[in-house]
């Protein structure tokens, strides 16, 4: 059933866990990522990236309905969300389109615009009944895993606390050491600045670059309050290892199927990973 992210979240916080938000390129991502939150019974967060669109990799016309139409027909609930969206105008494309949810990225601009900004996005996402994620602090990379100039900014919780105050968001993402893309180290996460960021903030937190994390920090993230994680780089990484272990690569449907095959696996771990902390 198609719901907004705040409903998913608070399904979340009431069961004291995290719901994965998985990133959709393909139809491919989408059968996977459904029928494993099905297989488990798990509400799911379905996300485009506008990343992916300058990787000439998916267009968001072409996706958001995929991804509807899978949403409106899965046994659990399920948010199709526009994640990381840079330009006020695309946002908008995308709440036409009928995404429930979209996150504003204005991580790489001033406080100033970055507030202004938001606000506006809130004030035009709830007039289509969708609800806004939004960023304080920055990881230091895009979503695509590509360095940003400044490096990383972690998120300090009295700026967290007056920026979901003043914008009205109904998640806040927030930078307490992991980023996007495939580590190349393991992360050293802040798990007391995050705290204090929970202790602070009154809507449901966000934790992005999800992939390679162990489970023991997702178990103390969530256990903290971390309700979303975004997942997408190992998810990615494990549909194209599942195509490489095929002895016969003659068909391409064949490798799709092994493709999802791949992809579900590493989705269900991931979950079972989310819930942890309950």
């Amino acid at each position: 059933m198609l719901v907004t992210m705040k409903e998913i979240l608070k399904i979340a916080d009431e069961g004291g866990y995290a719901v994965g938000a998985f990133n959709v390129p393909s139809l491919v991502n989408a059968k996977a990522i459904i029928a494993a939150a099905e297989e488990l019974n798990k509400p799911v967060i379905l996300m485009h990236a506008q990343i992916h669109e300058e990787q000439d990799v998916a267009i968001m016309e072409e996706v958001a309905p995929i991804m509807r139409f899978f949403a409106e027909r899965a046994k659990v609930p399920v948010c199709t969300m526009l994640d990381h969206g840079e330009d006020l105008e695309y946002i908008k494309r995308g709440l036409e389109l009928g995404f429930t949810a979209v996150m504003y990225d204005g991580s790489a601009l001033s406080p100033e615009e970055n507030y202004k900004n938001t606000k506006y996005v809130v004030e035009l996402a709830h007039k289509y009944g969708a609800s806004v994620e939004a960023e304080v602090g920055s990881m230091g990379t895009r979503e695509s895993g590509d360095a940003m100039d400044g490096g990383s900014i972690y998120t300090d919780p009295e700026e967290a606390a007056k920026f979901v105050r003043e914008t009205g968001v109904d998640a806040l993402a927030c930078a307490f050491g992991t980023a996007h893309g495939i580590y190349l180290k393991e992360p050293k996460l802040d798990f007391d600045r995050l705290a204090k960021i929970k202790e602070l903030v009154d809507v449901p937190l966000v934790m992005h670059g999800g992939s390679g994390v162990s489970r023991e920090d997702f178990e103390r993230v969530i256990r903290i309050g971390i309700r979303k994680v975004n997942y997408y780089a190992y998810m990615a990484k494990a549909g194209a290892d599942a195509v490489k272990a095929m002895e016969d690569q003659t068909y391409w449907h064949d490798m799709e199927k092994a493709a999802i095959r791949g992809i579900k696996a590493n989705v269900k771990d991931a979950m079972e990973m989310f819930s942890l902390g309950k």
